[in-house]
């Protein structure tokens, strides 16, 4: 995994909540596990006290989106930097799963293994693994670690392409966050789904207002018509 792609923890967990709409999806540690996706060991170790941690880690993250949304970039850093002093992360070196000429696939992962591993790999016949930093599971629970990977993935995103793309969708009610990757900076909307509505919303409020102004158009010439005296017309 690369760090960018990690940025996306902290969407997934921060979007279980829709603090206007009064809904929460986090509420078991089944749901916990789904947060981590598939295919993830620290998932295994969640248990029901993760539930709550990660309700608490959630406002948290929240915090820093809204207040990046804010256009407050120094509060968004701090509230961020404040996240990873309390979670630490672990990163290492790894090349995952990569297959070699022989059709053989192969994973590089601790910092022990990779030197044998690589080398076992290029004398057998040219294989070797597509290296990338990746955030080791080290973690004391599954808290720990999906909040340090979360943190180190929105810092990521953040350094590397700006404190304003952390966004906010804008079609209330609904105020899940999301990340901008557009060229422009012009997103605005969580998904495609808000981003239709929210345009159906402002297309018949369009609507609303041009028949509303045509109405009162139309009174103010019949009173114009009415106050004219009867021998002008």
């Amino acid at each position: 995994m690369e760090l960018a792609y990690y940025s996306d923890y902290a969407v997934r967990l921060v979007n279980t909540e829709q603090p206007e709409r009064g809904t929460d999806s986090l509420t078991s540690v089944e749901v916990v596990r789904k947060l981590f996706g598939p295919g993830q060991q620290a998932a295994r170790r969640a248990t029901d006290s993760d539930v709550t941690r990660l309700r608490t880690v959630r406002s948290r993250l929240r915090a820093v989106f809204e207040a990046a949304d804010a256009g407050d970039e120094v509060l968004a850093v701090d509230l961020l930097n404040a996240l990873m002093m309390e979670f630490p992360v672990s990163p290492q070196i790894s090349g995952h799963t990569h297959r070699d000429d022989g059709g053989t696939s192969r994973s590089w992962g601790s910092p022990r293994s990779s030197r044998a591993e690589s080398g076992a790999g290029a004398e057998s016949g040219g294989g070797r693994p597509d290296w990338h930093m990746h955030i080791a599971e080290q973690a004391a629970n599954a808290t720990a670690g999906y909040t340090a990977t979360a943190c180190m993935g929105l810092a990521f995103h953040l350094t590397e392409l700006g404190v304003d793309r952390l966004g906010i969708c804008q079609a209330r009610p609904c105020r899940n966050v999301y990340l901008d990757t557009s060229t422009n900076r012009s997103r605005r909307y969580c998904s495609d789904r808000c981003a239709t509505r929210a345009n159906v919303a402002a297309y018949r409020a369009r609507k609303r207002l041009e028949s509303e102004r045509s109405a009162r158009t139309g009174r103010t010439a019949e009173t114009a018509q009415d106050s004219t005296p009867a021998t002008e017309r």
